[in-house]
């Protein structure tokens, strides 16, 4: 089996839905012509992430129906190329809009709409719906099936994210992502992987996008090799600050037979012993007045 190539379409935003869907075309159609089997967009691409320079009423109209004309446009693309494509929104509801991400598999159809559900609430994000739940799809793609969940820039930071995508099956984990990609916050991606024995491709805006920086990322998980005396480094491209179509290329059967072999995932877990976890309490030093309830 070749590898499953991944995508990740490190690229700036426009200032306007049509410029951002034009563009994105572009960039998928380039992504395509280099082989890729998914192409993966930074977060909430159709707005370019565009909701600190102006009031929140003013962002928040930016919402579009998942259901519409962008990610349809989308959906037909990835048809016509043959590749997966995982679009971000800021996606209109019956109330307040999400932060989503729609995975379209390799015959348009869509197959994962997954919403944040830690949205950053001690900043604009506040303003949005979080998401209720984490899913994974079976994707077909060229090189078979994969299973494939979603988390959203923020979602890294809680190890709970990743672990529940594991415990679903996922072995590939798609996060779009908007904030600065430095060292601290790859470890995150680095450990997600490590300790769920899955990969993890994460899509950043470039250098010179308010607060972005580049370093889109692949991890795939696998620390170890029979092959090898040392433990080997997970990580399959780390991007530079610029913008450009970036490339990581995933060995599945490689993934695969290390995950049935080693440690970690859900290999020695006491899920007895977690009931803490899912207490909803929280005490000091970690109040926080705008949290939510």
């Amino acid at each position: 089996m070749r590898p499953l190539k991944i995508a990740l379409l490190q690229i700036a935003p426009t200032g306007s839905l049509a410029g951002n869907l034009e563009k994105g075309v572009c960039a998928c159609r380039e992504a395509a012509a280099r082989g890729a089997d998914i192409a993966l967009f930074p977060e909430m691409w159709s707005n370019g992430y565009d909701i600190y320079s102006r009031p929140a009423a003013a962002w928040m109209a930016d919402a579009i129906d998942a259901g519409g004309a962008f990610v349809h446009t989308f959906s037909r693309l990835a048809a016509q190329l043959d590749m997966a494509i995982a679009v971000t929104l800021l996606e209109k509801t019956g109330g307040a809009p999400r932060n989503a991400v729609i995975l379209l598999d390799r015959f348009g159809r869509r197959r994962l709409n997954y919403a944040k559900v830690h949205t950053c609430d001690f900043e604009a994000e506040r303003h949005l719906a979080p998401g209720d739940d984490f899913y994974v799809a079976e994707l077909d793609t060229a090189c078979g099936a994969v299973k494939v969940g979603a988390m959203i820039c923020f979602d890294r930071a809680q190890p709970e994210a990743a672990r529940v995508l594991m415990l679903k099956g996922a072995e590939l984990i798609l996060v779009p992502n908007a904030c600065p990609m430095e060292i601290n916050s790859l470890a995150q991606l680095r450990g997600r992987a490590c300790e769920n024995m899955l990969a993890i491709a994460t899509c950043n805006y470039p250098a010179g996008v308010p607060d972005c920086n580049g370093h889109s990322s692949a991890f795939d998980g696998v620390m170890w090799l029979p092959e090898l005396p040392e433990s080997r480094d997970t990580c399959l491209l780390e991007a530079d600050g610029e913008e450009g179509v970036y490339l990581a290329e995933l060995d599945l059967e490689q993934l695969r037979a290390y995950r049935r072999r080693e440690i970690f995932g859900n290999a020695y877990r006491r899920p007895d012993r977690y009931r803490l976890l899912i207490d909803p309490r929280v005490d000091e030093p970690f109040r926080r007045p705008d949290r939510r309830p």
